[in-house]
């Protein structure tokens, strides 16, 4: 139904920012209309039938008169000009300032209601047609309408770009609350947001679980029936059907309804629809004999009489709803029924009503067989829907939406120098005062999007304060109840209106840390290279003969690998780096620890095998050196292809530990696997470390269990402060932590054993000889 407001508003308001300029001769005329200094525009459906109007805004000249009085909606009018003829002969309120009005039909039509809107807005002079710039004032500095909320939504989207109020009596729809699509939209009815709740506690209180739903094809009956059906559920209270039914729809599309009605097992029908739209299913019902239901009403309807005449109360005998509080305006129903009509231009909105009641003509006697109004009629005594009063809940509305804007006037007419509203507390132009101007009169202000309604204890629902959503959460609608929850993988921005990709962490090649830990990395492996050459340069002196080269050379291979599985660590984690970066780490350090453990016990099986009459040297050779490296490697081979096999780690989001950013991090899959390949590594690392310690005064000139014992220390100290580090350390730190102990004990164990040979290799080749390595220390020394 908004489709043709969006193209209207699109076509027309596109870069506009003040009234568009109308075709000439296009001019709507006004039902009723009074001069005064300061003007407020109505748009009222005084006639129920629509007129069709083309999108040059012209008038269908088969259809340039609406039929179908709605005396009602007549009394609403009544309404506003006794308001405001009430605050003219008032000298506290508005004193020296004339109220006029300009009170206009749509008859019910969503673009004749913006047409009369643009009108309002520009002004109806002709000579307006030639003013090029547009430039003119509105000619009204507020607008008070529909009822209708589809209506009112189409006249606030129009003129709230042009920052002119509207007031609604009776459009209810809770879309109409957002401040960000209707800024100067205000109403003197509650929003559905609070009916649709209360119906559906109201059906709760009856015990009614199983019930029917009905609701007009149009905004207020889809949003208001939305909202009871989300309720509804919560309440624990289940819909058997919901359709929608519309005044001018086709008549199959009515009786596909009524036989959806008659054939459902629910007792209780929820209606929340217009008026018209009832009356025209109830007639059908009663057609078709369709009665016993319990109906439960919308305010749209609940309190019209004329849906229960004429057979109607067998359909909708019991209905229950929440009506419009009534009350008293005292002189108003006087003032009705004193109510004449006039021939003036702009004062027509009597002469039909009056023809038809007296049955006369207040023209000239067209019909022979009608004759001409005396002038001495009354209404005094005459009973139907205009002189029947005793419901003055709606016109309250209109009462009440007249004064709040005569006294947001008389406050701008009031305000001092100073002390006013706006930009440095100055005050209006009270000679050209602009519709923005409307200061409103809340108890307290919106809420915001981003902040929630919370009401203060022991204060009416009127008197609120704004909390600001928690983080993770948002609201992105003005006076917002509740603050929604963010999904998992988003936060909410700082204004917290809405709801944005948190940021992702991992430790990346690009940043800082990531760049020191790769150059370490790399320094390292391009390091134990150089070393390894020079070990080959000089591999047939006695210094690296001394101690089995091929356990050095494989041990210098095993760092390289050491170094360089740390560069796994980096980057955005995958399912094959997470799977290699923990095994690779496991098996090249057990590969490492494996080949100083088996130079260790040489270091000790050399020294008994120079004691007399044992020859131990033969159980433990080259050839049962390398195979108790390869025995010892495998052992940690098996443990990570069974932690593979079983559980494998992976790739994880982890949104636990912060709730601002995600963490990209490698999921063990199996913690225990993972410590049992830790645990190994430091069990082997132990015995090499006792084994090193016992051996390291051994009283050779160059004993290599000393250095070993160094490296072993350092290697433990360092895996033992990386456990509660590993720990407690968040996000991408675990991760620089694990490469960090990696980086650490391999450049502890390339110093210690292999930097003390190359500074005899390089800079002191005297002690490079058989006869200095196997020269024995003094015996204070054993």
């Amino acid at each position: 139904m908004l489709l043709f407001v969006g193209i209207i508003l699109i076509a027309l308001f596109s870069r506009a920012e003040k009234p568009i300029c109308l075709p000439y001769g296009t001019e709507e005329v006004p039902q009723f209309s009074k001069d005064g200094d300061i003007t407020i525009g109505a748009i009222l459906s005084i006639y129920k039938d629509f007129i069709v109007v083309n999108p040059s805004f012209k008038v269908d000249p088969g259809r340039a008169k609406c039929e179908s009085l709605n005396p009602r909606v007549l009394q609403i009018a009544q309404t506003m000009i006794f308001a405001a003829e009430e605050i003219n002969n008032s000298s506290e309120i508005l004193p020296d300032v004339s109220l006029g009005y300009k009170i206009y039909d749509s008859c019910r039509s969503l673009t004749l209601s913006i047409k009369i809107a643009l009108e309002l807005l520009n002004g109806h002079e002709k000579g307006f047609l030639y003013d090029q710039s547009c430039n003119k004032s509105s000619s009204v500095h507020a607008i008070i309408g529909q009822s209708s909320s589809t209506l009112a939504i189409g006249i606030a989207a129009t003129v709230g770009r042009f920052h002119v109020p509207v007031l609604s009596h009776f459009a209810t729809c809770a879309c109409l609350s957002n401040r960000k699509e209707f800024p100067s939209f205000f109403r003197t009815i509650p929003s559905d947001y609070y009916q649709s709740r209360a119906l559906a506690k109201l059906v709760k209180h009856f015990g009614w679980t199983w019930v029917g739903a009905i609701r007009s094809y149009n905004d207020y009956g889809n949003s208001g029936m939305a909202t009871f059906v989300q309720a509804a559920q919560q309440e624990g209270i289940c819909i058997e059907y919901s359709e929608a039914i519309y005044r001018t729809q086709p008549k199959e599309k009515l009786l596909k309804v009524v036989n959806i009605v008659k054939k459902s097992t629910a007792k209780v029908v929820v209606a929340f629809t217009a008026d018209a739209d009832l009356d025209i299913l109830v007639k059908e019902l009663l057609i078709q004999n369709v009665t016993g239901l319990q109906w439960v009403g919308s305010e749209a309807w609940i309190a019209e009489r004329y849906l229960a005449s004429n057979g109607g109360q067998k359909v909708l005998a019991g209905v229950i709803g929440f009506a419009i509080p009534n009350t008293e305006i005292p002189g108003l129903k006087e003032f009705i029924l004193k109510a004449r009509p006039s021939n003036a231009p702009g004062n027509s909105g009597l002469k039909e009503f009056w023809e038809t009641t007296f049955s006369c003509n207040l023209t000239s006697q067209t019909n022979y067989s009608v004759n001409l109004c005396t002038g001495t009629e009354s209404l005094e005594g005459i009973s139907n829907q205009y002189t029947e009063i005793s419901d003055m809940g709606i016109l309250n509305n209109i009462y009440n939406a007249v004064y709040a804007f005569a006294y947001s006037l008389h406050n701008l007419y009031a305000c001092k120098n100073g002390e006013g509203p706006f930009e440095n507390q100055t005050c209006a132009n009270k000679t050209k005062l602009e519709p923005w101007q409307v200061p409103r009169s809340v108890c307290s202000e919106s809420c915001l999007p981003g902040t929630r309604k919370a009401i203060e204890k022991g204060k009416p629902v009127c008197c609120f304060v704004c909390i600001p959503c928690a983080e993770g959460e948002f609201s992105n609608t003005t006076d917002s109840i509740e603050c929604s929850t963010c999904p998992l993988e988003y936060k909410s921005n700082e204004q917290r209106n809405q709801c944005i990709l948190k940021n992702i962490e991992y430790l990346s090649y690009g940043e800082l840390m990531g760049i020191i830990l790769v150059t370490f990395s790399v320094f390292g492996a391009c390091l134990t290279i150089i070393i390894a050459n020079i070990f080959f340069k000089y591999r047939s002196t006695p210094i690296v003969r001394a101690n089995n080269s091929e356990l050095s050379f494989l041990l210098l291979f095993s760092l390289t690998l050491c170094f360089l599985c740390s560069l796994t660590f980096i980057g955005q984690p995958s399912d094959w780096s997470c799977m290699l970066r923990h095994t690779a780490f496991g098996i090249t350090f057990v590969l490492c620890i494996s080949c100083v453990l088996g130079k260790t016990i040489v270091v000790l099986m050399a020294f008994r095998a120079t004691l007399p009459g044992n020859n131990i040297m033969k159980w433990f050779g080259p050839t049962q050196q390398r195979l108790s490296v390869l025995f010892f490697t495998l052992i940690q081979i098996l443990i990570c292809v069974l932690w593979l096999i079983m559980s494998p780690p992976f790739p994880n989001m982890n949104m636990k530990y912060y709730a601002e950013r995600i963490i990209l991090e490698c999921d063990l899959g199996s913690a225990g696997a993972f410590w049992a390949v830790l645990g190994y590594i430091g069990f082997l690392s132990a015995i090499c470390f006792v084994l090193a310690f016992f051996a390291r005064k051994l009283p050779d000139n160059f004993n290599e269990a000393k250095f070993i014992t160094f490296s072993m220390l350092i290697f433990c100290a360092v895996w033992i402060t990386f456990i509660p580090a590993y720990i407690s350390s968040p996000g991408k730190f675990t991760v620089a932590v694990e490469i960090f102990a990696i980086l650490a004990s391999s450049f502890g164990l390339l110093f210690c054993i292999f930097m003390p040979k190359c500074y005899v290799i390089l800079l002191k080749p005297e002690r490079n000889t058989k006869k200095y390595l196997m020269s024995k220390m003094p015996s204070k020394s054993l």
